[in-house]
């Protein structure tokens, strides 16, 4: 049986989605995926370290970047799950996540300016636009039936 002091320390469900702004749901969800944990009440309530709310800070703050929980997850392995994320492991996390970050932005401003040509030429031909056929995925397939196709849809 835990000590006061252990009893202290710990959050129910709700105090810890008031106090982290996630709702219990997603609390639960994010325990199933194992990326916070909680201890088992004699009734089988939960009940939260305090560092949990270190742990979601870290979650949402990654999340908000684009990082997917697998990758979160990932990094969440190494550290126990009673121990709250520090600076340093925010900072290699960051340095990690920054090369997938930048090639994500890389490709996004890929799109922007091919939806921008897409807009000024308005043809989203599968034979010709990059929008609807990047990287000419549709090369493989029948030229006959694209060729109808498009022109049918004149």
């Amino acid at each position: 049986m835990p000590d006061s002091d252990a009893i202290a320390a710990e959050l129910t469900i709700g105090e810890l989605s008031e106090r982290s702004g996630v709702p219990a749901s997603a609390l639960r969800f994010y325990e199933r995926k194992g990326l916070i944990a909680s201890r088992r009440t004699t009734g089988n309530q939960r009940r939260y370290h305090r560092s949990t709310l270190r742990r979601l800070a870290f979650i949402r703050a990654s999340q908000s970047v684009g990082m997917p929980l697998s990758v979160i997850e990932g990094v969440l392995a190494y550290l126990p799950h009673q121990v709250a994320p520090t600076r340093e492991l925010w900072l290699r996390a960051s340095e990690c996540w920054s090369e997938a970050i930048n090639a994500r932005i890389t490709k996004l401003e890929r799109m922007r300016d091919r939806f921008t040509e897409c807009v000024g030429c308005g043809c989203l031909s599968f034979g010709q636009c990059l929008l609807v056929n990047p990287g000419d995925k549709l090369a493989t397939r029948d030229a006959y039936t694209l060729l109808d196709f498009d022109e049918g849809a004149d």
